[in-house]
């Protein structure tokens, strides 16, 4: 718990204060770009997405706007159309077959140099793209924007994890490279592009299969998008399972990549950002029970402390949750201790999706509702 959330952001930071990080050249002119938006009965937020992409400060002649639709059954499909004079282009995909899949085949229909992968709720700043493409150089195959949460007197502790996250990407960035991607705004160079299984998570896996061709992944903090915070509890807990299921089933088919005889820079991040952090529910059950029994069987006046530390910062998570129902007032020191609890308690739903041998292939914007 320690090396995950403080001794390796810790060791990333002192290595870029002592050695030298090499500086991306960026690009004399703007490669053409397919901007490629995932949509499945998004017709609340489709326009808004396209109205936002055509207002993006790129050259028109060099941007390529296209939406799949995965199975839509709503009029997400015709709104689509309705731009189709704006060279926007609509590529609908029947069957359901998930976002990973849906790229894969739009990938293959596209000519442009490089391919943006968005959601459908994802806002970008006008000088996302331009951000985003710049940091390209031969040796890079891929690189990540940053997203940001609309405030909301309901998100500190997603707002204080999404902080802690920005800051850990650009040291890794800064260090070698970033060893996963974010859904709502990342690019691939086409000629790195690596088709991923369809049940795997492609923002994570795309990067993962960069790396391991011997491509870089570089973090571009000035690309921004926007998104919307998930109305309720509920629903970020749900997503939280969603992602860390697929997560666990896309890591395994990388075991080279965890070998840090074979690639030890690599293997290093793997374990101290991804794979470690998602057994955090392990080690926190570990330590309350182990806690208890030093109480019982040691020097229970020493050992008292800590056990108590731990009864109040669940208590207050405690006191998050029933603040999430409207029950008490919504407060800082009680949300971020509950966002901390849900966030790992969605986790350990996730790592025993995985045990189970479940997955997640599609996804539902009724998540977002």
């Amino acid at each position: 718990m320690l090396h995950t959330f403080f001794f390796y952001p810790a060791t990333l930071y002192l290595y870029n204060r002592l050695c030298s990080s090499d500086q991306a050249v960026q690009l004399d002119k703007l490669p053409s770009t397919a901007l490629i938006i995932a949509a499945y009965n998004e017709e609340d937020v489709i326009a808004e997405k396209i109205e936002n992409s055509l207002k993006l400060e790129y050259p028109t002649d060099r941007l390529n706007v296209v939406v799949f639709s995965d199975g839509s059954d709503d009029t997400t499909d015709e709104i689509v159309r309705s731009y189709e004079n704006q060279n926007v282009t609509l590529v609908r995909i029947e069957g359901r077959v998930g976002k990973t899949e849906c790229q894969n085949r739009v990938a293959k229909l596209v000519d442009e140099e490089i391919l943006v992968f968005s959601d459908a709720n994802s806002m970008y700043e006008p000088d996302a793209l331009k951000e985003l493409v710049r940091g390209f150089t031969p040796r890079i195959g891929c690189v990540v924007g940053e997203l940001r949460y609309h405030d909301s007197s309901n998100v500190e502790g997603e707002s204080v994890y999404w902080r802690y996250e920005s800051r850990i990407k650009r040291l890794e960035s800064a260090t070698s490279s970033l060893i996963t991607g974010n859904g709502s705004i990342y690019a691939v160079h086409a000629e790195s592009y690596v088709p991923q299984p369809a049940d795997a998570i492609s923002d994570f896996t795309e990067p993962l299969s960069i790396l391991r061709n011997g491509g870089l992944v570089k973090y571009a903090p000035k690309a921004v998008a926007w998104e919307e915070t998930e109305k309720n509890a509920t629903n970020e807990l749900n997503r939280r399972i969603r992602i860390v299921t697929r997560s666990w089933n896309s890591i395994v088919r990388y075991p080279d990549l965890l070998n840090p005889l074979s690639h030890p820079r690599i293997a290093y991040q793997l374990w101290s950002h991804k794979v470690l952090r998602w057994l955090s529910p392990v080690f926190l059950l570990a330590i309350a029970v182990s806690n208890v029994g030093l109480v019982a069987l040691s020097n229970p006046t020493f050992y008292t402390i800590p056990l108590v530390g731990q009864g109040v910062f669940y208590s207050l998570a405690v006191a998050g949750y029933f603040s999430e129902k409207g029950y008490l007032k919504h407060r800082a020191i009680i949300h971020i201790p509950f966002y901390f609890i849900q966030a790992n308690y969605g986790m350990f739903r996730g790592l025993l999706n995985f045990l189970q041998g479940s997955n997640v292939i599609v996804w539902d914007t009724s998540d977002r509702t």
